[in-house]
């Protein structure tokens, strides 16, 4: 369990209390989980967010260390946008939370954090999660032809081609994808089937028995 000195914990309620004063409108929820200040911001709104809480002298979260995607598929809006930052000046962070669906874009974080740059090809990439006012939103890790989201939980495991460069034909190939793991459906009912049993399970099988 996450252990958060007392000093920590009052200088987020200080954060937390500056950003529902300041952004009610923008701001749909702000609580305190594990010793970390999370703020879901409205999706409009992101920027908005994002900028008061790198310029206002409480908050002084001038780093943009993380944005990624989060897939929910049960959910109306499956997707979320999360973005992490950092005030090396007060030492705290702050994680800041956007829903989005597949066809609705959110806005571009790149005129806040440069860094937001690839971060957001990254989420467009393997979620198909949509920017809008970025300057360069194109595939970062697959290739161009590549098809569909390799991160989003119904994406298959068979059924793709992969790209790599032939060093013996001197050129790009495709070939089909190659996993070990069979294609699942998630439906978020069944467990993973486990690799059966393993050394040493036996014993704890006995020890169940005695007692």
């Amino acid at each position: 369990m996450t252990t958060v000195d007392n000093d920590t914990l009052a200088g987020l309620e200080e954060v937390k209390e500056r950003v529902e004063a300041a952004l009610s409108q923008d701001v749909l929820d702000t609580d305190i989980v594990l010793g970390e200040l999370v703020v879901t911001a409205r999706r409009e709104a992101v920027v908005k967010v994002l900028k008061f809480l790198r310029d206002d002298s409480s908050c002084q979260f001038k780093q943009l260390v993380d944005l990624c995607g989060v897939d929910y598929p049960a959910r109306e809006n499956r997707f979320e946008v999360v973005y992490n930052l950092l005030s090396m000046t007060l030492n705290r962070r702050v994680r800041v939370k956007v829903h989005a669906d597949e066809d609705t874009p959110v806005p571009s974080s790149v005129e806040i954090f440069s860094a937001a740059n690839w971060f957001e090809r990254e989420a467009y990439d393997l979620y198909g999660i949509l920017f809008a006012g970025h300057p360069d939103l194109r595939r970062i890790m697959c290739d161009y032809g590549f098809e569909g989201h390799a991160l989003r939980k119904d994406f298959p495991l068979t059924g793709y081609v992969e790209v790599r460069y032939d060093d013996e034909q001197k050129r790009v190939v495709y070939e089909p994808v190659k996993l070990t793991q069979d294609f699942r459906t998630f439906d978020f009912l069944s467990p993973w089937e486990g690799p059966g049993p393993l050394p040493g399970d036996e014993k704890a099988r006995r020890t169940e028995g005695d007692g």
